[in-house]
Formats: C-alpha cells, structure tokens, sequence
C-alpha cells in the first residue's frame, strides 16, 4: 500500500494475529456475545481483508466491530506503517454505523474481480474433486436473494465487495463442506446465481472479457446444478453482453441458443430471451424476427409460471414492465415513431417510475426513458425528446452504467441523422449528451465507486 496499512490490519498484528486460524478463535467469541452463529469467513475472504483491503459485507461487519472495539470506518482506514493511530474506540454507539458512502476505484474492481473470476475458474477446472460445504445453507440463500434484490436498484459499487465476498462463501463451501447431493445442487444454483451477478458487473463496468468468461463459469455451475431455467439464463446474460458490445449477430446467437433451451419452461426466462432476440434482431435490420420473437412473447405472457428464479426476482426475472420496454427498444431500433408506439414507450416509463414497485430498476427506467426519446425523435417531437430523456442526463455517475451511457449515446446519433438536427434544442441536447459517459462508467468520483 506504499507505506500504509489499514488500520484493521494494523490493530489485529498488534494483537498477534496474522492468520485466519489465528483470528478464528476470538472471531467466534465476539459472534457468540452478538447471539450469532455460522458467520465464520472462509480463509480467503480474510485473506481479502486483511492483504488486498477488500470490505467485508454486512453479515461479518457487526461481529468485526464487536472484537476489535473500532467502527468499520475506522478500521478500513489507511494509516502510515510504524505510526500510532489515534482512533477513538467505540463507546455507547452503534458499531456497525457508517456515514461514509461506499465504494472503491474502478480499477480496484476490475482488479479484485478478476480476482473472483480466477477462482470460480480453478474451482470449475477441477470439478472433478470432492465437493464439499457445511451447515451455512440458510445463512448462504439469505446473502443471495438480498444481492438479487438490490443488484438493479442500487449502484454497482454500493455491493461489488459484498458479491464477491458471497461468491467466496459459497465457493469455500463447495470446496470444504459435506453436503447431500440435494444441497451440493443448492450450493451450485447459488454459485450460478453469484457468477452470473458477477458476469453483469463486469458488463456494467465495460470489461468485455471477464464478463464473457465470468459467465462462462457461471453456465457451468448451472449446469452442474442441473438447472435448466439458469442455463437458459446465462445464455440470455451473454446475449445481453454481446448486445451492449455492439455484437448483435453474437446477441442473436446466445438468445436464440437459449429460447430453444427454455421453450417448455413455464417461468419468464423464455419471455426475457425472445426480448433479447427481438432487440439483437432489430440492430440487424431483420423486422421480420423482432415481429415474431414479440408476438410469441405476447402470446406465452399469460400461460406463465413463476418458478424459483422468478420468485428471487431482480435480474432473475421479466417483468410485464420489463416485456413493454424491450418490445418499445426494438421498435425504436429500427427507427420508427408513430402514436401507438409513443403510447407504448410513455407505458415503459409509467412502468418503471414507483420505486416502491418491486420490479423498479434503475437501469430500465433510463433506458425506457431513452427509448421513449427515440420515438418521439422519429416522430419529429424535438421538444418532447429532450424532456424525456433529462431524468437520465441528471442521473449521478455513479448510476451511469455502460447500458445507460449506450442508450443515451443513441439519442444522439438520432438527434445528428434526423431532420430535427439543425434545431437549436437538437444541437444542445447532442453537445450535453457527448460529454454524458462519466470517466469512470457506473461509478461516482471521490470516496464512491
């Protein structure tokens, strides 16, 4: 760290404790007086903490506090090696308060991801070995339905450390622990699950690669939990991928590999890939499949069946809300504007504009903003598109993800190709949109991600 270590690294050398063996015993103690239990971290998830200064989640923060006496700001502070910090111990107050934002340099996440894809990839290279895990099921299936949960509705970097801190549980688990098959096949639904949250931070962040090969690994938990419905999820994943790559041949591929793998699944798995068709469909001009993958998906709307991934929900599963906004982009693509698809795109918007709506995305409510932007532009409502995509030019760079920065980006290409480009209103709204993309895509400047 060139000449400091974290404080917390700091005060457990200070007590003598270098190891997770070490740090084990009095770990436990402190988890004890808290009325916790099966809250050990793996060996590589201290490993993290105490070498590569990696934030622990929530579900460790408590107990940390508990033992050594500090906040977990205090603790994650930088301090000069051979100084004597001055932190205050806690005293009457909530340990685990924090009034610090969260969040890491974006170069800190790619690397401690990579990181994460280094290990999912050596644990799937030797599948061959023993699998193993031990009693921590309830405590593993809380952490992930709470990062499915909170993936689209929070910026990535308010939960990257604690993503990869659950991919490390359960991988640790798979490694160490003696399971029945049924629960071996929960630990690598829940690797899938992880690997595929993983897959779309990386696209998020613009790192093509690791999110390819993230996803990759991702398809063979799944199949190794012989879970057909997440199979054809990964497969929706690297479409998704390759779509926001500019690839749409490639986009077409993955989803049309999965819409076969789906087709007798009753959950909205099915409905999401034909979305993705029609959206990889509509880049390539062919109006022919993006009529027919959204008409199919109008028709299988009501013969759907919620099944475990759409009852995690988030980015597990495909909401009506979700359904109008992809068919609005896919007409939008192909550069039409009329008042049904105007009545369509405000729907979109409407859709996804109560943060109290369980579906609410983030992500989705930009976009449908920009494609409402597009069809107003094709309909020569200049005035129009720039009110409707304002919400997203005001967003924070910490929301900015990859996805939202291309949809916007396409905003302006409508506005320089179109017969509105000479107004005055056209020519600021393309000026504001070419300087939008943050320096850091989804991840705010400062202290944040």
């Amino acid at each position: 760290m060139g000449g400091t270590v974290l404080f917390f690294r700091f005060e457990l050398e200070r007590r003598g404790i270098r190891s997770a063996d070490e740090f084990l015993p009095p770990y436990r103690r402190a988890a004890e007086r808290l009325g916790l239990t099966n809250v050990d971290p793996a060996p590589k998830t201290f490993e993290g903490w105490i070498y590569e200064g990696r934030k622990p989640q929530r579900t460790f923060r408590q107990v940390i506090v508990e033992m050594l006496g500090y906040s977990i700001d205090d603790l994650w502070t930088e301090v000069p090696e051979g100084a004597a910090p001055d932190f205050v111990p806690l005293v009457g107050t909530s340990p685990t308060a924090s009034h610090a934002e969260p969040g890491m340099d974006l170069s800190e996440m790619k690397r401690s991801g990579a990181m994460a894809v280094r290990r999912a990839r050596n644990y799937v290279l030797q599948a061959d070995r023993e699998r193993v895990g031990d009693n921590t099921l309830p405590l593993l299936h809380d952490q992930v339905a709470q990062l499915v949960h909170d993936y689209p509705r929070v910026p990535l970097a308010a939960i990257w450390d604690d993503l990869l801190d659950a991919q490390d549980q359960v991988i640790f688990n798979l490694e160490t622990g003696k399971h029945r098959p049924s629960q071996l096949g929960d630990l690598n639904f829940m690797a899938g699950v992880l690997a595929f949250l993983v897959a779309k931070g990386f696209n998020d962040m613009e790192d093509r690669e690791q999110a390819r090969t993230m996803s990759l690994l991702a398809g063979a938990f799944a199949k190794d939990a012989e879970h057909p419905g997440l199979m054809a999820l990964v497969n929706g994943l690297q479409s998704l991928i390759e779509y926001w790559a500019d690839r749409p041949g490639d986009a077409l591929f993955y989803a049309q590999k999965g819409a076969a793998l789906s087709s007798n699944l009753n959950g909205t798995v099915g409905l999401w890939l034909l979305g993705l068709q029609a959206r990889a469909a509509a880049v390539l001009g062919d109006e022919g499949t993006v009529r027919t993958a959204n008409r199919e998906a109008i028709d299988r709307r009501g013969s759907v069946v919620l099944d475990d991934l759409d009852q995690l929900g988030g980015l597990l599963t495909y909401s009506q809300e979700k359904q109008t906004y992809y068919a609005v982009e896919s007409e939008a693509l192909l550069g039409h504007g009329d008042a049904e698809l105007t009545v369509q795109a405000e729907l979109a918007v409407r859709g996804f504009s109560d943060r109290e709506n369980p579906n609410w995305a983030f992500g989705d409510l930009a976009g449908a903003q920009c494609n409402q932007a597009l069809v107003l532009l094709y309909s020569g409502e200049v005035d129009g598109a720039a009110d409707a995509i304002r919400p997203v030019l005001e967003l924070p760079p910490t929301y900015r993800n990859n996805g939202i920065v291309v949809s916007a980006q396409r905003v302006r290409q409508a506005l320089m190709t179109t017969s509105a480009r000479t107004a005055v209103v056209a020519r600021d709204l393309q000026e504001e949109i070419a300087v939008y993309a943050p320096r850091r895509p989804a991840l705010p400047s400062g202290s944040q991600r």
